[in-house]
């Protein structure tokens, strides 16, 4: 689609910092189109091999393209970005990172599963070890500059965005982030083409491509975190076969969250053939983490859901 503008991907930066000249200035009602780098920040490609992930550095991950400033954004404003339509590269990687996601104590070991996808039908991905992944590109990291002065790491989410990783900031859906400094400074990146919620081995279908946005202004009207809205449903590409569901429960969300991600693990490893540390890589780019009670004390549960037309 022919947008307003056009920002390079060698337009990028790995930390938060209003003291970060803008690549760009936009008014409000403007579209862009946006380059973006995978969260390696390169350091891995459709060739790459397990060798290759034992060597990246976090120094470099997670780049964000911008900033973009918005003309008339002010502190207490806040601005809205609708998502218009992804470009996909065709390629992209989940990796179990050591020390990195839920179950880190369980998978100590490096894995790495490269994936070739069909970027103008969006059929599928096929999953080496079985099954295939319905894809819906989003973004994964987006945000404004944060009042603090100095660099903010790219990698947690904070109240003016950051890495959301909400797998719904796709077509159709607008994204509403409260203005913190003059201009705004929106970058965005950390592209994904499939993600399940909760991204629990830390890492999704992580795929670079280029994002088209529109943004708008809303003057004096300030909210506390950062809200958003869809246009219709946000998963009838898994809906159709139904789900396998397992739950923990406890006193404990985090360890609760833990056990139904185990359990589900175990279960789709044990019905499929897969090792354990594929399955879990499985459930990271399509698997859903729920709260589903978090009122009946002292115990709450959690439920994660593993959409069955993945695995057949």
């Amino acid at each position: 689609m022919k947008c307003n503008h056009t920002i390079h991907k060698h337009h990028h930066h790995f930390g938060w910092d209003n003291s970060i000249e803008p690549t760009l200035t936009v008014t409000p009602g403007q579209s862009i189109e946006i380059e973006t780098i995978d969260s390696s920040g390169g350091q891995l490609n459709a060739d790459s091999s397990i060798d290759d992930l034992a060597s990246l550095s976090f120094d470099k991950v997670n780049p964000v393209t911008g900033p973009i400033y918005i003309e008339g954004a002010e502190p207490g404003d806040t601005v809205a970005i609708s998502f218009l339509d992804f470009k996909p590269s065709g390629w992209g990687w989940t990796a179990n990172i050591p020390g990195f996601g839920l179950l880190t104590d369980q998978f100590p070991d490096a894995a790495l599963h490269v994936w070739k996808y069909d970027s103008v039908s969006m059929k599928p991905a096929l999953y080496g070890p079985g099954g295939q992944v319905p894809l819906k590109p989003f973004v994964g990291t987006i945000g404004l500059a944060l009042a603090e002065a100095g660099t903010h790491s790219v990698v947690p989410p904070r109240r003016v965005g950051g890495n959301l990783d909400i797998r719904d900031n796709a077509v159709g859906t607008t994204l509403y982030l409260p203005v913190e400094v003059a201009g705004g400074l929106l970058s965005l990146g950390d592209t994904h083409a499939a993600q399940g919620d909760g991204e629990i081995c830390g890492t999704a279908i992580e795929s670079p491509m280029d994002v088209a946005v529109k943004i708008d202004l809303l003057k004096d009207t300030a909210i506390p975190f950062p809200r958003f809205e869809t246009d219709g449903p946000v998963s009838r590409h898994f809906d159709g076969a139904g789900y396998k569901a397992t739950t923990g429960i406890g006193e404990d969300l985090m360890q609760a969250a833990r056990d139904a991600v185990s359990g589900m693990v175990d279960w789709i490893s044990a019905s499929s053939g897969m090792s354990a540390v594929d399955a879990y890589m499985l459930c990271s780019v399509c698997g859903d983490l729920r709260i589903s009670e978090i009122v009946d004390m002292p115990n709450w549960t959690v439920s994660f859901y593993f959409p069955k037309s993945v695995l057949g």
